[in-house]
């Protein structure tokens, strides 16, 4: 594809320098539909990226626009801050009959403000107010936020010093895998929880992504996860999952933990909640934990009613026959099937990939081919990003709405990005 030179001057001059985005696709998008990008010169691309796990359902949906505009065309609240609203009730409605009773979840719905990093703050407010506890322990290479608690969370140094002031009351513990099954789970966490020398506080809460995107797509066995929520309850710690980019149906079921089998205290939601790429965000927690006064959280864009209308149109549509699931899971066999191809043809290079449901990551020894591999996928008409520390892996976000064709097509031209940078 050839792409002639766009003009940026506007962007270069006048916009920060902190973007990061449009330096690795250097085009000017006009529009989007389904699972395809459009620039201002016509040139198509297809999306693997799905507004880094914000579009599940796709750009524009068809059904969700239509809710959207219908609402929009009778003059319904845009802003409400956290007003009782029609639009509120009906998602509130939605996601309790279509979401939380079929899964016997009995989850208080907060609405923290409009992005993920809102939802973890309340979750880190609101286990500190429970326990009366300060320290909070996560995982390596966590990913939870830009704000200076959910930096506090976050294992990346890059994103970490950008606060520029200490980080504290958050303790790192080793990942599922991190020290290659060579330590048996949960050792070196236990044991400090044991000792009253070892100089770390009694927890609030610990966060966990079952999957970590931003941290290279390091997948959590089940069965870790179970013990990790076993040694919670057993040393009186909340568990906070953080489902923000893993959640909506991105691994196969609705939350990400559900195959697991266990049910955290917290859970925090946003990015495709809304089904429409509108800024919302959901803190979910048991009931006992409702601590909160009124008015001790809150912000004043948490009640974004045209997103509220999306949201229930998009719970509607694809979660109340269980086909969005079925579907994830065989679109992800699809996927795992094309990314086996591209490493026994390139096993000499060291590649290996990983995932669940339609989140898949791509690495090799050398650890900046990834980012290679993502810039020439861009030439190709192909939008992927890298994750990871050290931005080593490829990382495949489709939307759960894309085609097996469109699979197949996205696929492909992986294999030739990959191929042609080798």
């Amino acid at each position: 594809m050839t792409i002639t030179q766009p003009d940026l001057s506007v962007f270069e001059t006048l916009e920060s320098e902190v973007r990061s985005y449009c330096r690795s696709w250097p085009t000017v998008f006009d529009r989007a539909q389904g699972s395809r990008m459009y620039d201002e010169d016509g040139h198509t691309y297809l999306d693997f990226f799905a507004g880094a796990g914000s579009l599940n359902y796709g750009h524009n949906n068809p059904v969700l626009k239509r809710a959207l505009i219908d609402y929009i065309e009778r003059d319904g609240v845009t802003h409400g801050l956290d007003m009782s609203t029609t639009a509120k009730r009906a998602f509130l409605e939605s996601f309790q009959n279509t979401i939380l009773r079929p899964r016997d979840l009995p989850y208080k719905v907060m609405f923290p403000g409009p992005t993920g990093t809102n939802a973890v703050e309340s979750a880190l407010k609101l286990a500190r107010k429970v326990k009366g506890r300060e320290s909070i322990v996560s995982f390596t290479n966590a990913f939870h936020g830009m704000s200076l608690g959910s930096l506090a969370v976050t294992g990346n140094a890059f994103k970490r010093a950008g606060a520029g002031i200490p980080l504290v009351h958050g303790t790192p513990m080793p990942f599922d895998n991190y020290l290659d099954g060579r330590v048996p789970d949960f050792l070196w966490f236990e044991r400090l929880l044991q000792d009253q020398g070892s100089g770390l506080n009694q927890p609030a809460a610990v966060i966990v992504e079952t999957v970590q995107g931003e941290g290279g797509i390091n997948v959590a066995r089940a069965e870790w996860l179970r013990e990790l929520a076993a040694l919670c309850k057993r040393r009186d710690m909340l568990l906070i999952v953080d489902d923000i980019q893993m959640g909506c149906g991105r691994t196969g079921a609705f939350f990400s933990f559900e195959e697991a089998g266990f049910v955290p205290d917290i859970v925090t939601v946003s990015k495709s909640i809304s089904g429409y790429g509108l800024p919302m965000a959901l803190t979910l927690f048991k009931p006992e934990l409702d601590v909160w006064e009124p008015g001790e959280h809150n912000g004043t864009f948490r009640g974004n009613n045209p997103a509220f209308v999306t949201a229930a149109a998009a719970l509607e549509t694809y979660w109340a026959d269980g086909m969005m699931e079925k579907q994830t899971l065989a679109r992800g066999e699809q996927v795992e099937q094309g990314l086996r191809a591209i490493c026994d043809e390139h096993a000499r290079l060291g590649a290996e990939y990983r995932g669940r449901g339609l989140v898949w990551g791509l690495e090799f020894t050398d650890k900046t081919r990834a980012t290679a591999i993502a810039r020439r996928a861009f030439e190709l008409g192909l939008l992927i990003e890298t994750s990871g520390p050290e931005s080593e892996v490829v990382k495949l976000l489709p939307a759960l709405t894309i085609t097996p064709d469109e699979l197949d097509e996205g696929l492909r031209t992986l294999a030739r990005a990959v191929r042609e940078t080798a």
